[in-house]
């Protein structure tokens, strides 16, 4: 017999947006949190960066959503970032009346960091570089301390219930084996990115793109899964993933030098240092392909390890010592712009069936998100999102369909087969990586094909991992341009022709018209 679980809504995932929602819908019903490790796991709870938000009297609520739209780089959706920008000063007072406490200048007024292509300091931070960590960990208290969320650790979603074309539930795996058929009047997907389909990630282990292709395969539209953003500076080390050595390191003061001791970035005026990620990343990309290691020298800043404690700790495990000897860095996959795509509530093209966080496409990002947009994204979604699924009336009894097969879920398997996972990475990163070409993308499709086409039936995780590659690769060879995130060196400029969305959905097998091949199930 299947596990069956009514309830009001199921979130999956529980990084900022998961636990943030899953928050406060329970003021209007009962909510299942589904999250594939523990709670709080994920990228969230590792974000170095702060909380952007114009709320300085020489800032404002224009300029910010002016910068935001000039990071995108011509597919931010004007009207989605205005609303989500107008929102940051109400979301950073909502945490801090949770309990996060925010770090303060000398005069106690939160303190502003700046970051790449932000035009003035408007970065909140808590604990230095542990903004992330600091956030999740309050939340956490929260959710776990509230009676109408009951969270389901180490279960992993498996597929999407659709049935008279909308969403009424989920069916999900515990780690143990037994199987539960989740059914509420709301699904909401905020299971984070896609960085472990690169070999150079800052993403946590368990980021690889699951949601994606979870929601392909029931149908909903995906939006500009061709823009990844490569993080510039992640620490050269001998890990997986790769810390972080946050911008705002380079907000307050660092260089970039490569190893013949030139400062490379000068030539990029105004921005320097401080140009937008994609910039930044590909000039560092330049020099390793001209034979160049890439060093950062935060030589200047004062009291680094009291500023940036975190990033202190993981050059220490290294034996490198900021405040007297030059940073390695190396740029590494870091956030994905693309993702379901869903209106300004979060709802995605299926009805009862919504996406928050780096999962979605909500408009605000477009072509490549600007530093620090990301957390508040999450923060400000899950409010919008709350309120919508407040309003949704109860479906009627929902009974599943007969290919839902209770044998067929308890035989999935859940986690990645290793070396499948590693073959990816390295096809991914030399491919679909900072810089593409026709070539290249076309050998990764044939490659990724053929693997999807060699899965066991039962292999669930390997499938969603080849899946959401696919997307990804896809929608790359589709826009023959240059655009933010996503750079082909065989068309390095932008073209009018491609200021438009990428679109994909299982039921067309297209992007925007143009056929892509075999399609993915």
């Amino acid at each position: 017999m299947w596990n069956r679980k009514q309830t009001d809504y199921v979130v999956v995932g529980s990084g900022i947006a998961g636990l943030t929602l899953s928050l406060l819908a329970s003021r209007s019903g009962r909510v299942a949190l589904v999250t594939n490790g523990s709670v709080g796991d994920g990228n969230s709870s590792i974000a170095q960066g702060g909380v952007a938000a114009a709320i300085s009297e020489s800032d404002s609520a224009l300029l910010h959503t002016e910068d935001t739209i000039h990071a995108g780089h011509g597919l931010c959706e004007a009207d989605s970032v205005q609303a989500l920008i107008s929102q940051a000063a109400e979301a950073i007072e909502f945490v801090r009346q949770l309990g996060v406490e925010f770090d303060l200048d000398l005069h106690g007024q939160l303190q502003l960091g700046k970051e790449g292509a932000h035009r003035h300091n408007r970065i909140i931070h808590a604990g230095g570089d542990a903004t992330g960590r600091a956030i999740i960990d309050i939340l956490i208290q929260h959710v776990r301390g509230n009676d109408r969320i009951e969270c389901y650790e180490h279960t992993t979603a498996l597929e999407l219930l659709v049935q008279n074309q909308e969403c009424s539930g989920l069916i999900a795996k515990e780690d143990a084996g037994s199987v539960t058929c989740f059914l509420a009047k709301a699904v909401v997907l905020a299971t984070g990115g896609l960085g472990q389909l690169f070999k150079y990630t800052t993403n946590a282990k368990e980021v690889s793109g699951a949601g994606y292709a979870i929601a392909y395969r029931a149908g909903a539209v995906l939006r500009d899964m061709e823009f990844v953003q490569f993080h510039p500076t992640a620490l050269k080390a001998d890990s997986h993933p790769l810390p972080l050595v946050s911008e705002a390191v380079r907000g307050d003061g660092a260089l970039l030098y490569n190893s013949a001791g030139e400062r490379f970035m000068s030539r990029f005026k105004p921005w320097q240092e401080l140009a937008s990620r994609d910039v930044v990343a590909r000039a560092i990309y330049e020099q390793f392909q001209a034979g160049h290691q890439v060093f950062l020298d935060a030589r200047m800043i004062k009291d680094f390890p009291g500023r940036f404690p975190t990033i202190f700790a993981s050059c220490s495990k290294i034996g490198v010592h900021p405040q007297e000897e030059l940073i390695p860095v190396v740029p590494a996959a870091h956030y994905a712009m693309g993702g379901i795509q869903v209106d300004a509530s979060g709802c995605s093209s299926i009805p009862r069936l919504y996406a928050i966080g780096e999962v979605s496409s909500s408009g605000l990002h477009g072509a490549n998100r600007l530093a620090s947009n990301s957390l508040l994204e999450g923060l400000v979604m899950a409010r919008q999102t709350a309120a919508a699924i407040s309003t949704l009336s109860a479906l009627p009894e929902v009974c599943l369909p007969d290919h839902f097969s209770e044998a067929d879920f308890v035989k999935m398997h859940t986690f990645t087969k290793s070396s499948l996972k590693l073959q990816v990475q390295e096809l991914m990163w030399k491919h679909a990586g900072i810089v593409r070409t026709e070539s290249g993308l076309q050998e990764a499709r044939l490659q990724l094909e053929e693997w999807l086409e060699q899965l066991a039936p039962h292999a669930a995780a390997d499938r969603n991992l080849l899946i959401t590659a696919l997307l990804v690769v896809r929608a790359a060879l589709w826009r023959k341009e240059s655009r933010g995130g996503h750079y082909r060196a065989d068309y390095p400029e932008g073209s009018e022709t491609f200021i438009q969305h990428s679109l994909q959905s299982i039921d067309k097998k297209t992007v925007n018209g143009t056929p892509v091949g075999t399609a993915l199930y």
